[in-house]
């Protein structure tokens, strides 16, 4: 194994020292501004305990006592036709997968360590047959990579805030972590068809979540990662979940639990870019099986949620936790297959669109797509809307059924009065205004 990661890690190098004087080309972000709706996947060996992706660091367990999962972890209803499926019929455009979560462990064939999914009963690589079956269904696969570790010794836990109880003393080595992982990036971006990476960890090497300051406690050594990823696969987007304004080299921004540009949840309070942007959500309130977590949103809710979100110009990425037998909660497909329905409907008010002329309200949003503009209106109760609108408006109608809606400009103030009438439709009401 020690040759495999020094073969892999060498291949890494050579990429990176052919490229570190130039700049590559930047990836093309079309399909992720157009995609607008995407299925993120929690799931590892600790579904098997049914208390989410954390329970390691919460509970906590020690990583011997951990590990005892690898014989547990067992995934034999997994079929990837069916998770692909599930998402291409709600709508979704591309899946984010755990890779790798902050347990360490690896859910494809990795030559750089033991701890992944070929030695488990089920012996068989989550990624490959995922990477197959999006590409037949023409979905975009997207891996989630951990950057920290509670499992690794040469991970530098001793500054980590988490991880602190699961039982390593020796001191951690960070350039071999960092090599393990450059060397684990080179596996997947050569042996599958990856769209994105999506990396999550570096808040455990600050001082504190802050939403402004860049500095940490190791050198990530982000332009040699980030390079080696355009490097070995051009197309591939690089996000990283910090809760920071972007780095360079990132190709849209992550925002966590909250639409961009609010922070209900508080861990979502950086400024927002100017990049493609994205926000992740659960349906219920985790995102690794939670067996005790029946809060789950309605129908409605994670409909607003997607509507809100791609009001701010920005990507949906709605989260499900499978189940340890590897089925996908059946609370969660009910309301992704509601959400499909909806989107075959009005999915043109949704997928490529811009943010509209006025940013989202309480009443709901506004969506644009070239000289058309999507009034999303969320509240029902609402007779009338007045908006701000500086240019000149052609018509106005409602997208259900195409009837007129009445309107009238104060050509002084740009102020537009429409009559709306009373709103039967409970979760949006679209009126449809053209402009000259």
């Amino acid at each position: 194994m020690r040759k495999k990661l020094q073969s892999l890690i060498f291949i890494s190098f050579i990429f990176i020292n052919m490229y570190s004087q130039s700049t590559t080309p930047k990836p093309d972000t079309r399909w992720f501004e157009e995609a607008r709706f995407g299925m993120f996947i929690h799931f590892g060996p600790y579904s098997v305990l049914g208390a989410g992706e954390w329970v390691m660091n919460n509970r906590p367990i020690e990583g011997g006592d951990y590990m005892r999962l690898q014989t547990l972890f067992n995934p034999q209803a997994f079929n990837a036709k069916e998770w692909v499926s599930i998402a291409k019929n709600a709508g979704m455009k591309y899946i984010t997968f755990t890779s790798r979560h902050h347990d360490g462990f690896s859910n494809w064939n990795t030559k750089l360590s033991d701890w992944n999914i070929m030695n488990t009963p089920y012996g068989k690589d989550l990624i490959k047959q995922l990477s197959d079956e999006c590409k037949k269904q023409d979905i975009k696969l997207v891996l989630y990579y951990s950057l920290l570790d509670w499992m690794r010794t040469d991970y530098q836990y001793e500054t980590g805030r988490t991880g602190q109880k699961t039982g390593r003393t020796e001191k951690g080595d960070w350039l071999s972590y960092i090599n393990f992982m450059k060397a684990q990036l080179t596996e997947l971006l050569t042996n599958y068809e990856v769209a994105g990476i999506w990396f999550d960890g570096h808040w455990d090497q600050t001082a504190d979540e802050n939403r402004t300051d860049h500095s940490t406690f190791v050198d990530w050594h982000y332009p040699e990662i980030y390079e080696l990823i355009h490097t070995l696969r051009p197309g591939c987007l690089v996000a990283n979940n910090h809760h920071l304004p972007p780095f360079a080299g990132e190709d849209y921004q992550i925002f966590e639990r909250d639409v961009p540009g609010e922070n209900k949840s508080g861990l979502s309070g950086q400024q927002v870019s100017h990049l493609p942007l994205e926000t992740c959500q659960t349906i219920n309130t985790s995102w690794g099986f939670n067996i005790t977590d029946s809060k789950f949103k309605s129908e409605k809710e994670l409909l607003h949620l997607l509507i809100r979100t791609a009001g701010t110009g920005a990507n949906l990425l709605l989260n499900v936790g499978p189940m340890p037998n590897g089925v996908i909660e059946p609370e969660s497909v009910e309301r992704l297959q509601g959400m499909g329905e909806w989107l075959n409907k009005y999915g043109h008010t949704i997928y490529g669109t811009q943010e509209g002329f006025v940013s989202p309200q309480p009443w709901g949003v506004v969506t644009q797509k070239g000289n058309i503009h999507y009034i999303h209106i969320l509240d029902n109760s609402l007779t009338s809307l007045v908006l701000n609108v500086s240019d000149k408006i052609k018509s106005a109608k409602w997208l259900d059924d195409g009837r007129k809606v009445e309107w009238k400009k104060n050509k002084k103030t740009d102020e537009v009065i429409f009559s709306l009438g009373r709103l039967s439709d409970v979760t949006d009401s679209i009126v449809v205004v053209e402009m000259k």
